[in-house]
């Protein structure tokens, strides 16, 4: 039995509780959306420039993407370390790390250092960009999960606008003060998040996983307004340790080898949804944007000027699925978006092509609707659905490989991009618009519907808990008749078969079956 306290631990409980530990946790992903805003705006600046030597395209994507080398690194490690020190122990490891990087970067002495400071800065990028969104997933209830992790994504961009204006107002600096100050304030917000970790409850659910179940039914007691015998509270904690116990029994290594033998539909979608995250050309506006407006005719200052009003817009958008997130459904919002994103980037590259006096305000508009459409969708879904639709025993591991696969992407794009605008020219952005156009038909195949469905009750989604039952209900058909005796004039009916429609379907149908199992939500009182 769990240990009942007849007071809270925490002077906030209920809502506002959560709604602090969300806006806490948001802190995190806005370090690396302020990260990939910041070099965007310095590697333009003529201080920057001046200080490493003009450096050519390959040497400028080489030091903005190897970022993404230290994050793909550590988000592979991350649901290990996730499942040894906890959610928030990772939380506060990725801050501290996060903040060494930072400021090896600002007071970088030349090329190489400032590599192994984005290096480090990585490694934190990494940690922080896994576990912030299952740490979110796993203190939200199900009705308000979505709305909880597009408001984290808003605080991923309000960062990313934060260092767009910085790198603005520092521009009007004289020397390296124009470009280390930027890069310092990374420091400061790190600081600031490693020290808040440590006052933030842990996840209820890895807290009874590790059967640790005083301290889990107290962090739902508070979540539900600090009462122990709350009903809600106790029947969570009572689900959460339920599928705890039936996971353990089953004998179930919790290994990535058994993850992707028995989850590989929903490790591949977890994957899927963040590499078009970014083969859908956000990072070729986000890390790039002022040059991007510099090639549409923007020059110097102006370019970094159009990147922020650009950002303003960017946050505006990802406030719409706080509210449509949990009524619209996950598809909608991912088909909607794909369109639009698509629509706008063939619409950048035609106009860059016409080379017109119109072609500058014509791309700006083109880049804000693109920015706008991927902050309503592709921004925060991807980060929302993988710790959704992974099952508690390998939710870490599966979501670090959803992560890890964002990173990747994340560094061939960075690395790419600078080259490609060189030699690619306008082209480039149709061609992201062809990616836009393959999200969507992944997504309308393939992608299940996963709004107001309990963690614990994913299984349904996916069909799993109609397959075990099927097989349960075979077997003991197989048993009866088996122990029963005929006689030379009785007739035994065979068991039922699978119908045709069910073994004749394909390996690839079989894998990405939308519709999974006849799951009927849960409807918020």
């Amino acid at each position: 039995m769990v240990e009942t306290h007849t007071t809270s631990r925490r002077r906030l409980v209920g809502q506002p509780l959560l709604y602090a530990i969300s806006v806490f946790a948001s802190l995190g992903v806005f370090l690396f959306g302020y990260d990939q805003g910041v070099m965007s705006g310095i590697i333009t600046g003529p201080n920057f420039k001046a200080y490493f030597d003009n450096p050519g395209p390959i040497a400028l994507g080489t030091m903005v993407a190897i970022l993404e080398v230290g994050a793909f690194a550590t988000s592979v490690a991350a649901g290990r370390i996730g499942d040894l020190i906890g959610r928030r122990g990772t939380l506060f490891a990725g801050a501290v790390v996060f903040t060494i990087g930072g400021a090896i970067q600002t007071f970088t002495t030349g090329f190489w250092s400032m590599i192994i400071g984005r290096l480090v800065s990585g490694f934190g990028v990494g940690l922080l960009s896994t576990i912030v969104p299952i740490y979110q997933s796993e203190i939200s209830p199900p009705n308000h999960r979505g709305a909880l992790a597009c408001m984290e994504f808003t605080g991923n961009i309000i960062g990313y606008s934060s260092s767009v204006w910085t790198d603005y107002f520092c521009s009007f600096l004289e020397k390296d003060l124009s470009w280390r100050i930027p890069l310092f304030v990374q420091c400061v917000i790190g600081i600031i998040l490693a020290t808040g970790s440590l006052v933030m409850p842990e996840s209820p659910r890895w807290l009874i996983d590790t059967d640790k179940d005083a301290e889990g039914m107290q962090v739902l007691a508070d979540l539900h307004g600090g009462n122990l015998n709350d009903p809600i509270a106790v029947a969570e904690f009572r689900e959460i340790k339920e599928k705890v116990q039936e996971e353990r029994d089953s004998g179930e290594v919790r290994s990535y080898h058994s993850m992707w033998k028995k989850y590989k539909r929903r490790v591949l979608l977890a994957m899927s949804s963040q590499a078009f995250a970014q083969l859908n050309g956000i990072n070729v506006i986000s890390y790039y944007a002022p040059r991007v407006f510099e090639e549409a005719g923007w020059i110097g200052r102006q370019a970094i000027l159009m990147t922020g009003f650009n950002s303003l817009i960017y946050i505006l958008s990802t406030l719409p699925p706080w509210y449509l997130v949990d009524r619209w459904g996950r598809r909608t919002i991912l088909l909607s978006g794909a369109v639009i994103m698509s629509a706008a980037l063939v619409a950048t590259g035609w106009w860059m092509a016409l080379d017109v006096p119109r072609t500058p305000n014509a791309v700006v508009i083109c880049v804000i609707i693109f920015n706008a459409a991927f902050g309503y969708s592709w921004g925060p879904v991807p980060w929302l659905y993988p710790p959704e639709i992974m099952p508690l025993s390998v939710r870490a591991k599966g979501v670090s490989l959803s992560t890890a696969t964002n990173w990747l992407f994340n560094f061939i794009v960075g690395e790419l991009t600078p080259y490609l605008q060189e030699t690619m020219g306008w082209r480039l952005y149709p061609m992201h618009g062809f990616f836009c156009a393959c999200s969507f038909v992944l997504v309308y195949f393939l992608y299940p519907e996963t709004k107001g469905v309990p963690l614990e009750e994913m299984d349904a989604i996916f069909g799993e808990d109609e397959r075990e039952e099927q097989l349960d209900n075979e077997s003991e058909r197989t048993s009866l008749v088996s122990n029963s005796l005929p006689t030379d004039h009785q007739t035994i009916r065979s068991v039922p078969r699978p119908s045709n429609n069910s073994r004749n379907r394909s390996w690839f149908g079989g894998l990405f079956n939308r519709r999974g199992g006849n799951y009927d939500p849960i409807l918020a009182e």
